[in-house]
């Protein structure tokens, strides 16, 4: 996963597992790849304490994770982010009336500006997705 002149990674291994499964396998090793002396820690730590940490706890599945996820992302206006998340929200079973449910729901209790944005990044992620999805 790393190059020669890429640090060494110690990276959890459920967490990874998890993290390849949500976001997909090019989207991770790729982040793992571009990993230098001023990431590598970051990335320990999120795929340590949120993949691991966190995304592998028992208590919700990952669909309800996924679709607490988008709205923290949506209520914070991280767009780039919310992009990755909505096509990992597909993987982990949300429908795309579940998402657009969401993002309503996020309009509500975020802000109208806030899910007119966040449905420009869906409209376009749902519009390159899987129609089945």
């Amino acid at each position: 996963m790393t190059t020669d002149d890429s640090p060494h990674l110690d990276l959890d291994p459920d967490g990874l597992a998890v993290r390849r499964e949500v976001l997909g396998p090019a989207h991770v090793d790729a982040a793992l790849a571009r990993a230098d002396d001023t990431t590598a820690a970051f990335q320990e730590m999120i795929t340590r304490y949120a993949w691991g940490g966190i995304w592998t706890r028992p208590g919700l599945d990952r669909r309800m994770r996924s679709a607490i996820t988008l709205t923290s992302l949506v209520a914070h206006g991280h767009l780039g982010e919310l992009e990755l998340h909505l096509r990992g929200a597909l993987r982990n079973g949300l429908s795309r009336a579940e998402i657009v449910e969401v993002l309503l729901q996020c309009a509500i209790y975020s802000g109208v500006p806030a899910a007119n944005a966040a449905f420009g990044v869906a409209r376009r992620v749902l519009a390159e997705a899987d129609p089945q999805d």
